[in-house]
């Protein structure tokens, strides 16, 4: 089940990491918290609500989107099919407690995008920075989220195992 996990938020980051287009802001790590008996987001988003709350809350910021359980992809608001079964996520990855983005921290260290994740887990960069994958996970049905959760991947606590899903995911891919 950890393995499938692993692979699942790879496949989110190799998906943030291939976003072009506009600049978008950046969540910080409140973003994520949810009230735990309610299950809302600090932007009031609930279980129950419909695309123009979640669209109000976070249309401004990067949305992967998988559809009837297909490969997650970035979609615009207005491509986003919110009737059909779908989960939409909102990644960030933190680097010391500040979001990154992407493109400006890849320029910074001279690095790749497609180098990030291996740049990020390396044992070396580690020791001296604390790196945290966060995410809030929508599930649809017919127009309405059903289940909303707050998850992260602490790189800090367990690196090698990232990087071992890391390579079985792009061998995988490969095949």
């Amino acid at each position: 089940m950890k393995k499938i996990a692993a692979c699942f938020i790879l496949t989110c980051s190799l998906a943030l990491l291939n976003a072009c287009g506009e600049e978008k802001p950046l969540l910080t790590s409140t973003d994520y918290d949810l009230d735990a008996e309610t299950a809302q987001t600090i932007r009031g988003v609930k279980i129950g609500d419909g695309s123009d709350a979640f669209l109000a809350a976070y249309k401004d910021y990067d949305i992967l989107s998988s559809v009837d359980g297909g490969d997650y992809r970035f979609l615009s608001p207005e491509e986003i099919p919110f009737d059909k079964s779908l989960t939409t996520i909102l990644p960030s990855f933190f680097v010391d407690g500040a979001a990154v983005e992407i493109d400006a921290f890849c320029e910074d260290n001279e690095i790749e995008k497609d180098a990030l994740l291996s740049f990020l887990t390396d044992e070396a960069y580690l020791e001296h920075h604390a790196v945290v994958y966060q995410y809030l996970v929508f599930e649809w049905e017919n127009g309405a989220i059903t289940d909303i959760r707050s998850e992260s991947m602490d790189y800090n606590k367990d690196a090698s195992y990232y990087n071992s899903s890391a390579q079985d995911f792009a061998a995988s891919a490969k095949s």
